[in-house]
């Protein structure tokens, strides 16, 4: 593989994503290949996380989403879903510091009041904490699951209607989007998903409707800053038509 700076030479910054979406897949395959615990894939998994967040904001990216744990994840053993909580709560501990030096905002999509009241207190600590930075915005997808959020939104938009307050004739794709977890973000333009599995599991299902879509075999643990460069070179190479057909 190139080196990182034969590599960054090569992204066009003119043409780079405004919001990069990234299902990060394989911490688990990770530990078994390395044989260790499955909570070590994940610890290792931060460790990527931290990478790609710095990335990101040294090269600009406005937002970047990390589908960091779905609503399926909640049907894992009890015992793992305890340890990605206390490990979600400790990366945020951890990382506040970071975010505020690097100019990170934090956010957060999804059920977010069926996580841990102490996941939940570090989280909102978190986002108030770094709520006026003005760098990239970190969209974390927490207890998150597309279907359901379009279910949510429905409901939502139904008892506006039938307060009176919205009429059916109002609802439009622009509205809809007022009433999902992402609202007031654009739509990805990119979704990277690691290790090789060719599916979108449930993830931002309105939002990536026009998105490209970028699948790599590597583990997340081992998704580094070359490995995004690639991602994003691929993107660059790609002519975003959005269903129209291009003139000429």
């Amino acid at each position: 593989m190139a080196s990182y700076r034969e590599l960054l030479r090569l992204i066009d910054r003119k043409r780079l994503p405004q919001h990069i979406a990234i299902i990060m897949d394989g911490n688990g395959r990770w530990a078994k290949k390395h044989n260790r615990r499955r909570i070590v894939g994940h610890l290792e998994g931060t460790k990527a996380i931290r990478k790609t967040v710095k990335l990101c904001g040294e090269i600009e990216i406005k937002i970047l989403t990390l589908f960091a744990f779905s609503t399926e994840n909640w049907d894992r053993p009890k015992r793992e879903v305890w340890a990605l909580m206390k490990l979600l709560s400790r990366f945020l501990r951890q990382e506040i510091n970071n975010f505020q030096k690097n100019n990170v905002k934090l956010l957060a999509s999804g059920q977010i009041e069926r996580l841990p009241t102490k996941v939940r207190v570090e989280l909102s600590k978190t986002i108030d904490a770094t709520k006026e930075n003005r760098g990239l915005i970190l969209n974390l997808a927490l207890s998150y699951g597309g279907r359901e959020e379009i279910v949510r939104a429905c409901r939502e938009i139904a008892k506006q209607v039938s307060k009176g307050r919205k009429k059916v004739e109002d609802i439009d794709e622009e509205s809809f989007n007022n009433y999902l977890y992402t609202a007031g973000l654009p739509d990805p333009d990119l979704l990277i998903r690691t290790s090789g599995e060719f599916r979108i599991s449930n993830f931002l299902l309105w939002q990536i409707a026009y998105s490209e879509i970028y699948v790599t075999p590597v583990l997340w643990p081992d998704f580094n800053r070359q490995e995004l460069l690639l991602a994003l070179i691929d993107y660059q190479k790609r002519e975003r038509r959005f269903g129209r057909v291009k003139n000429g």
